[in-house]
């Protein structure tokens, strides 16, 4: 299918549905160290209820991917949806931080829905290519959640208090349910969807095993790396650490989601004119200068907030560059297994987000060098599988 084939609408749905795992993120963290005031409790508890939100997305990913190949696209993305706005709209009630940290993890197994299904119809559409610039577009509209949930979660907790990001959330899947159940046709043929519970195990350890699989896998996650080093470990250090308000806060975070914004428009431009393996060497090593910069800033004693917050902007610029085109090679493979693809590079992603939160959480010194350091971790381990993805030897 030609991309033109696909529509702007398609395109914005696609990418709200994509960014649905960023909102349940971004929005959320600015009201992290209001959550942990409101209940008493540490920041390792508090760290908690996003720790458990990736938990959760992993574990969605791995169950509403392969669903949507044996039922269809549609259906299983309404049933995600519902569950998300059921669990969305009783978090706020909810009287203790256990069981808001449990609430966080039924929402991130729900919100994980979009985020595959949306990457499943992707690959129902193109390949290749083709397909990066859809997922480069979409990642366009992807961006403009990160820039814009955290200043209005940063304002929503500042004269709302944190339980309004709930109803914004609550919202949001509303509507998004509403436009899928009136908009969205079914892209997955039905010869894909006949399937047993045995039958997915295998594929799913089928591709797994798969070299064309693993090897941009790598790639994708050591960039993933990065980004989740920025989102789980930021509000605290600049917060708690730097004592930055919480409003000046959101809009920091904004800044460093340009330069993802600024990543995805240049690879829809370029990828399929320069193709998909040098914009993953370029990004790579973007991602690995970020990286080092911040590490390098940060351990040199350098607390001002700019030091952290231009090299991560730097960093989310080679990500993005890195992202579409790693997602596309890893998927294009599998026509006829597209969600179950979809489903492992979400499940590792995310099991590394709840890694390396609680990796930050425990490292927390209220400086910026445990986040710098796995930043930098994540430039060198991007560059390394991205030379072992071109010989071959991933």
């Amino acid at each position: 299918m030609n991309n033109n084939d696909t529509s702007i609408a398609l395109t914005l749905l696609l990418g709200i549905l994509i960014a649905l795992s960023a909102l349940g993120t971004d929005l959320y963290v600015p009201a992290l160290p209001a959550v942990g005031a409101a209940f008493a409790a540490p920041v390792g508890a508090a760290q908690l209820t996003l720790t458990l939100y990736f938990v959760g997305i992993a574990a969605g990913q791995l169950t509403w991917g392969p669903l949507s190949d044996r039922y269809g696209r549609k259906p299983v993305l309404v049933a995600a949806l519902a569950l998300a706005l059921a669990v969305t709209a009783a978090a706020p009630l909810l009287p203790s931080i256990g069981e808001l940290a449990a609430a966080r993890l039924a929402q991130g197994f729900a919100m994980a829905g979009g985020v595959v299904i949306a990457r499943s119809i992707v690959r129902d559409l193109h390949a290749h290519e083709q397909a990066a610039r859809l997922l480069a577009r979409m990642m366009i509209v992807f961006s403009i959640v990160p820039i814009g949930a955290p200043i209005a979660g940063a304002a929503l907790t500042a004269h709302a208090g944190w339980r309004a990001v709930f109803l914004a959330f609550a919202l949001v899947a509303a509507l998004l349910l509403v436009a899928v159940a009136a908009g969205l046709r079914e892209t997955a043929p039905a010869e894909r969807r006949a399937a047993s519970a045995g039958q997915i195990a295998r594929r799913l350890c089928a591709i797994l095993a798969d070299r064309r699989f693993f090897a941009p896998l790598l790639v994708f996650l050591s960039c993933q790396m990065g980004i989740l080093a920025w989102v789980s470990a930021s509000s605290f250090t600049l917060v708690q650490g730097a004592g930055v308000p919480i409003d000046a806060f959101g809009w920091m975070f904004a800044g460093v989601m340009l330069g993802q914004i600024a990543g995805a428009w240049t690879a829809s431009r370029f990828v399929v004119r320069a193709g998909a393996a040098r914009l993953l060497r370029a990004g790579c090593c973007v991602v690995l200068l970020g990286g080092g910069l911040a590490a390098l800033l940060a351990w040199a004693g350098v607390t001002h907030w700019l030091a952290l917050v231009a090299p991560f902007c730097l960093l989310l610029f080679g990500a993005a560059l890195v992202i579409p085109s790693a997602t596309a090679l890893a998927i294009s493979p599998f026509p006829q297994a597209a969600g179950s693809a979809s489903s492992l590079i979400g499940a590792t992603g995310f099991a590394c987000a709840a890694l390396v939160s609680t990796l930050l959480a425990a490292l927390f010194d209220g400086t910026g060098r445990p986040m710098a350091s796995v930043a930098a971790l994540a430039g060198v381990a991007a560059v390394g599988f991205e030379r072992m993805l071109a010989r071959g030897k991933a």
